[in-house]
């Protein structure tokens, strides 16, 4: 079992509240991935669950169990550190044993535990190897290898690819993957990486100055941003904010003026006034070249040219556009151009930055 159950959890340090009233339900095999900037306390949240840090104040319950002050060793958790934090004078195997045999765990079943993780994360020919003859990549394989042999109730990752190349980091990210679905078990990853949450997360929690922003399913959060930073932090490249005002509110729709004068046409629903100042959000890739029903002229910046895709940076009006489109193009700094967002799923978020429901 892996049930964690978080109510009301708090944790300062002196005079500073580093996360409050968090109130989260890890369910039992889950991949949860802990996501937000630098200092959102991210860390701190895993470390609160991992016994590493008390909580101020609230509760923390693991498989029904209140926790709050149990030691770690006693949680049934495992970490596996940004650090790999392995021992260098020891071989593979014998980081692997090390906790267990500690634990007083009968030889035989040490040794099965360690032939079944180093197969199921193929490190059985690095087995008498040290750790400083291991790449990057084999040393964190060792790391996660040192958490399953424990068989923990739930597995809990600090950035632990965060040390690696991009290539690297992205085959380790599909063999985290593969062995979630192996082991069915409950993983909570916490990463500063958005396309790592998205890839790796059965749920993702968005984190800001210690408070969750949002939860939910990658493509809930991507389709379906509760504010206007979740809308900017997940996705790559992050979404397109245009300033605008709703100068008229025809039925089931909305007349907004974009900075420069461009108006466009929104459905959305009766919960906007005219006069009301907005936020319209628009992801780079949902932008089509050319002229249309609902399209704004921009003046081009920047082209990059990648071959199967060519990146525009693109200024409205003083604002900045990025866009992505499929193919090449044949624009150069200072070229004139149409944005249109005809087809675009536009996301409309009022003058606090919470999301506005459309009627379509």
């Amino acid at each position: 079992m892996g049930h964690i159950k978080l109510t009301n959890v708090t944790k300062s340090f002196g005079a500073v509240d580093v996360l409050h009233d968090i109130n989260l339900e890890i369910k039992d095999g889950e991949f949860v991935v802990f996501v937000g900037p630098s200092g959102c306390g991210k860390s701190t949240l895993l470390r609160t669950i991992a016994g590493l840090e008390k909580p101020t104040g609230g509760e923390l319950a693991i498989d029904g169990k209140v926790v709050n002050t149990v030691p770690a060793a006693d949680r049934g958790l495992a970490m596996v550190f940004q650090s790999y934090a392995l021992y260098p004078h020891m071989s593979v195997r014998q980081n692997l044993a090390f906790g267990l045999e500690n634990t007083r765990m009968p030889k035989d079943e040490i040794a099965a535990r360690i032939a079944e993780a180093a197969r199921m994360l193929e490190i059985e020919p690095y087995l008498d190897r040290r750790p400083g003859q291991l790449s990057g990549g084999q040393r964190q394989r060792v790391a996660i290898g040192r958490a399953i042999v424990r068989r923990p109730v739930a597995f809990l990752l600090d950035e632990p690819l965060s040390n690696l190349d991009a290539e690297l980091r992205g085959s380790t990210r599909a063999e985290l993957a593969a062995l979630h679905a192996r082991l069915s078990a409950t993983m909570i990853y916490v990463t500063h990486d958005q396309v790592e949450a998205m890839t790796l997360a059965d749920r993702i929690v968005v984190l800001r100055a210690g408070r969750i922003e949002q939860v939910g399913t990658p493509l809930e959060l991507y389709n379906r941003p509760a504010n206007r930073f979740v809308a900017g932090f997940i996705g790559s490249p992050h979404m397109n904010f245009l300033e605008g005002t709703v100068e008229a509110v025809p039925s089931q729709k909305a007349i907004a003026t974009l900075a420069g004068g461009h108006r466009l046409e929104l459905p959305i629903g009766a919960d906007i006034e005219t006069g009301s100042r907005i936020t319209l959000g628009v992801r780079p890739q949902h932008i089509a070249l050319g002229a249309g029903d609902n399209s704004i002229p921009a003046k081009v910046r920047l082209v990059e040219a990648l071959g199967s895709e060519t990146v525009l940076h693109a200024d409205v009006a003083g604002q900045k556009v990025l866009v992505v489109a499929p193919g090449q193009y044949d624009l150069s700094p200072g070229a004139d151009i149409d944005l249109s967002l005809s087809a675009a799923p536009i996301h409309l978020f009022n003058e606090r930055g919470l999301r506005l429901e459309r009627a379509v």
